[in-house]
């Protein structure tokens, strides 16, 4: 998870030199008449300073990707890159390229000439992909060599923007090594700089002022004039395993951790999915909501560290659970990477604007969980008074959470909405589904009206729900579900209260998302 669990960064700088082998064979070799950039000292067809444009491509990538602002769009977008062998590899970034159906690259500029390219290897957690393009004998850059110190002089370069004109900006290193976590990526060491980079420069490389490759911009912020580059030792890192055509803590997603106005975490936005990837094969789509991951809510501090620390854990190869919203239908995904295929979490489609009504979960919802950590759900935001605290009956100890506007009203009257979910080891066995039912249903009957029942299954428990209406003088709707986890692990049930109509789209997303691990 950590760099310390990586090889030392000279070791790693080697390890990749050997991977690029084509390039460094090269190395020490005399420079070439008319190409430019290079010199004495350089390998052929290595630029310097004064040759950075010559080997700077633009990407544009085409394909139907998806926006949390726009919705789905068929679009062309463009980022730019860079080459680091004379047959063709290049460098950019993840969310550049993953997901598209094609590539154009123009190489320094020239539009006039038109190359295809194939994405040979990629990480949404580094944010770097390898591309190759077809063709050869193509000017490339070096990388720099020795310590990437803070106070470098530094310069930004690319195709800012979609427009075909090269830039260049200069600044110097500001951090020469700082944690990189953001809403799409999670990276042990960036560069900070302050060579201006805007939308498009994603993807091209920051150099020295010898024309030598220091790292991959990925990131700006023009409002504080702070800019990322990823740093050189990561990409040296993995560069091998991508040129090989290994995917590295990447499941094929083209992935942003998005948040709501007041900064909570929903969740992870696939924008796009690579053909074949393990995020395809699980039946992802673009658009869709990733939430959790192996037991764990994604995006809570608003970037992808926890995706990626769980792919650090276990392995992009091993068999993950994943919980999915997916927005086009209003429905909850449960299903797993390198594992079961997506399906839809059942809903109680007896519910008042629930999904048969045409309901569908909306405005801002957080996870809690109860005091023990066994029991998570997630919550309208405004549902802030919470009890997490277990308790003990005939049947055992039950871990237990209580979420509502209004503790008081809501367990003591009909007036406030909320939700009340209990689980236990020890109930398994003492108390069964139906039995569970029927003891919520000697109180209910008495204060509402039986208004449905069916059978649960979500693919994690299978049980049994009845839906009420009418309950006490404000008339509120109630759902009570009992169930078991199918592994046997534990029983557990799920009362959920709505007062309003705003109310009514927590029905779904506490029944969709309600989770028990012991």
């Amino acid at each position: 998870m950590n760099s310390t669990t990586r090889p030392p960064r000279l070791a790693r700088t080697a390890l990749a030199a050997t991977a690029v082998g084509a390039v460094a064979a090269l190395s020490g070799c005399a420079g070439l008449p008319g190409i430019p950039g290079s010199d004495p000292g350089r390998a052929p067809g290595a630029v310097g300073f004064d040759g950075v444009q010559s080997a700077t491509i633009q990407i544009e990538a085409v394909g139907t990707f998806v926006s949390p602002e726009s919705g789905g769009y068929e679009a062309a977008g463009r980022g730019s890159g860079f080459l680091i062998s004379p047959d063709g590899l290049a460098v950019t970034n993840n969310h550049v390229v993953v997901g598209a159906g094609t590539l154009d690259v123009w190489v320094g500029g020239d539009t006039r000439k038109t190359l295809n390219a194939e994405v040979l290897g990629s990480s949404e957690c580094l944010d770097l992909a390898v591309i190759r393009l077809d063709a050869e004998d193509l000017p490339f850059f070096e990388w720099h060599e020795g310590e990437i110190a803070t106070a470098t002089d530094v310069y930004a370069a690319g195709f800012p923007l979609g427009d075909p004109t090269f830039t260049m900006t200069r600044g110097i290193v500001s951090k020469a090594s700082t944690r990189g976590e953001t809403p799409w990526a999670s990276i042990d060491e960036v560069i900070e700089h302050d060579a201006r980079i805007r939308g498009g420069n994603s993807g091209g490389p920051l150099v020295d002022a010898e024309g030598r490759l220091v790292g991959v911009n990925y990131a700006g912020n023009n409002t504080y004039d702070t800019n990322l580059a990823i740093h050189r030792d990561e990409v040296l890192a993995v560069v091998g395993d991508l040129i090989e055509g290994h995917d590295v803590l990447s499941l094929g997603i083209n992935a942003q951790a998005i948040t709501d106005e007041e900064g909570n975490g929903l969740g992870v936005w696939v924008s796009s999915v690579a053909s074949g990837s393990a995020a395809d094969e699980a039946g992802i789509l673009p658009g869709d909501l990733v939430t959790r991951m192996q037991g764990v809510t994604l995006a809570t501090d608003g970037t992808l560290a926890d995706y990626c620390d769980v792919l650090r854990t276990h392995g992009q190869d091993s068999t993950i659970d994943v919980h999915v919203y997916r927005p086009s239908d209003g429905l909850y995904y449960r299903g797993q990477f390198n594992g079961d295929e997506l399906a839809p979490v059942q809903v109680v489609e007896s519910a008042p604007g629930g999904a048969a009504a045409g309901g569908a979960a909306a405005g801002e919802f957080v996870q809690v969980t109860d005091d023990s950590g066994a029991i998570s759900v997630e919550v309208p935001a405004s549902w802030d008074d919470l009890d997490g605290a277990g308790y003990t009956n005939e049947f055992g100890t039950w871990a237990s959470i209580v979420a509502t506007p209004d503790m008081a009203a809501f367990s003591d009257t009909w007036n406030a909405p909320g939700t009340w979910i209990a689980a236990s080891e020890d109930a398994v066995g003492a108390r069964s589904v139906d039995a569970l039912v029927a003891d919520a249903a000697v109180f209910l009957t008495q204060h509402c009206t039986l208004a449905g029942a069916d059978v649960f299954d979500d693919g994690l428990h299978e049980g049994k729900y009845e839906v009420y209406e009418g309950c006490g003088e404000p008339g509120a709707s109630y759902i009570f579900l009992a169930a078991n986890a199918k592994n046997g692990s534990y029983v557990i049930t799920v009362a959920v209260q709505a007062n309003a109509e705003e109310d009514l789209a927590a029905i779904d997303r506490v029944i969709g998302s309600f989770s028990a691990k012991f």
